[in-house]
């Protein structure tokens, strides 16, 4: 889920429904250790009030998506406010037993005496550049796992979003110590301000490819580490067994969700020639009453009607067709019909999937061998989905698909599971947000070793007969014929 635009430019940010927001555009480099040795059942604390604030200001953040980046309000309230509450609930439940000191398995009988720990400490000052296609639920989400880490966070909004998202940060700042969570300003510019200006230890930013390996080339200079979520083009692979209506139903339901701009949703349907007649029937049915939305600008829908133009005259079937629907409002280049373009080329420019709208190929493939082949020639995953009834086969194909996240007869949905994770590859990025190991990449583990007075480990080169002893203890314990 992605900004295709992500780049800022600093300047004040200021909400008329709520009055001037929290603006610390270069805030001052205070104790961080205030927040990060606050104990962890008091940041639980404060998170049970976010959530119970978060819900309390549904419909105002539903009503500031909305006038922003054009989002119905059952769309922001099941795509944005619902999976961040449940994220918030599951950290109140699972974050103390992710977070707890362990002790590592196995430790070897000549360490015998010796207390070994893995203690979880925060990163310290996280830079967190946000996107706009899901303002809350996205930067809620890795809001809630910075701070329950026990980190000071500095977040830049996106230019398209920042009411929505100053908003959401003065609901998480509510008792909170000063300076630990910063809202910096939210022009084209500020993302690169922010990361010249500013000492992070970890930044994480949602957005395009492009300006994800910008944002990398610039933390490569200081060596500071990152996670980057960054933009997908997959595919719904449906197979020859699969149920042609569910997938129809599900494929246009991601098509058309949130207008197109999901960084998960399918960019190619690859359906089995045995089901591909009835898919395309029960995904007419689902076309026929397609209305026009608004895409966030107007070259993203330029972008989105030149693909589907170039579809049609290379044979594809448009549904809806661009001669029978209304199409885009008139006069309005923001305006656009989701569609799929039925029987598209494999090699087109749609299947490449390199566009953020409501708009997708649909493939007819002789078998799962041409399906994968297709498939793998774009390199960038994050979540693929499987239409099939045979549930053993899919889950040995998602080991060969290359997506951090694999569906089985559902499309993107899944993915909102708060305990699971995403994890980008190759072009979509790497690091991991969201679930429990997002939470884990948002700290650091302290091996903490308690070694006794004695027995110790003799100091000094050893003699002959030592050696040999050491010779004969290590074959006893890790030679052949020791028994596992």
């Amino acid at each position: 889920m992605k900004d295709r635009g992500a780049r800022s430019e600093a300047g004040s940010i200021l909400c008329p429904m709520h009055g001037q927001a929290t603006i610390r555009g270069n805030p001052q480099q205070t104790d961080e250790s205030r927040w990060a040795q606050t104990p962890l059942q008091d940041r639980l604390r404060w998170l049970q009030g976010f959530r119970l604030r978060l819900f309390d200001a549904t419909d105002e953040l539903c009503e500031l998506m909305l006038n922003e980046v054009n989002k119905p309000f059952h769309e922001a309230l099941t795509g944005d406010l619902l999976p961040l509450l449940a994220s918030v609930k599951w950290h109140e439940r699972y974050a103390q037993r992710l977070l707890r000191t362990k002790r590592p398995m196995g430790t070897p009988i000549w360490m015998l005496g010796q207390r070994h720990r893995i203690v979880r400490v925060p990163l310290g000052h996280v830079g967190i550049i946000a996107t706009w296609n899901y303002p809350v639920q996205l930067l809620g989400i890795q809001l809630v796992q910075a701070l329950v880490a026990g980190n000071r966070v500095t977040v830049k909004p996106s230019e398209r979003s920042p009411k929505t998202q100053a908003r959401l940060v003065s609901i998480a700042q509510v008792g909170l110590p000063d300076e630990t969570l910063n809202l910096y300003s939210s022009g084209r510019e500020a993302g690169a301000r922010m990361l010249s200006e500013e000492r992070f230890d970890h930044v994480v930013f949602t957005g395009s490819t492009q300006v994800g390996r910008s944002i990398a080339e610039v933390l490569a200079t200081t060596l500071t580490p990152s996670t980057l979520e960054l933009s997908g083009r997959d595919s719904v692979l449906v197979l020859h067994d699969a149920d042609p209506k569910l997938a129809a139903a599900s494929v246009w339901n991601m098509v058309s969700m949130n207008c197109g701009q999901t960084c998960m949703a399918p960019r190619r349907v690859l359906v089995h020639s045995v089901v591909y007649d009835a898919f395309c029937e029960h995904l007419r049915q689902h076309a026929a009453g397609s209305t026009p939305r608004r895409i966030i600008d107007s070259a993203s829908g330029d972008r989105v009607r030149q693909l589907a133009r170039e579809a049609q005259s290379q044979g594809a079937e448009l549904v809806p067709s661009l001669e029978t629907s209304s199409d885009e409002a008139p006069g309005d280049d923001r305006s656009v019909i989701p569609r799929l373009a039925l029987g598209a080329a494999p090699s087109s420019r749609l299947a490449e999937g390199d566009h953020f709208g409501p708009l997708a190929a649909a493939i007819r493939c002789e078998s799962l061998e041409e399906m994968l082949e297709i498939h793998k020639k774009c390199h960038q995953h994050l979540a693929t989905s499987v239409f099939t009834a045979d549930l053993r086969a899919a889950e040995r194909l998602a080991r060969e698909l290359g997506a951090g996240s694999v569906a089985v007869n559902e499309v993107v949905m899944p993915t909102a599971h708060p305990g699971c994770s995403i994890q980008g590859r190759q072009e979509s990025g790497w690091g991991t947000s969201r679930g429990e190991e997002g939470l884990l990449a948002m700290t650091r583990g302290i091996h903490l070793a308690k070694v006794p007075k004695r027995p110790r480990v003799p100091v000094g080169e050893p003699d002959e007969k030592a050696i040999r002893q050491l010779r004969g203890f290590m074959k006893l314990l890790y030679g052949r014929g020791r028994r596992p």
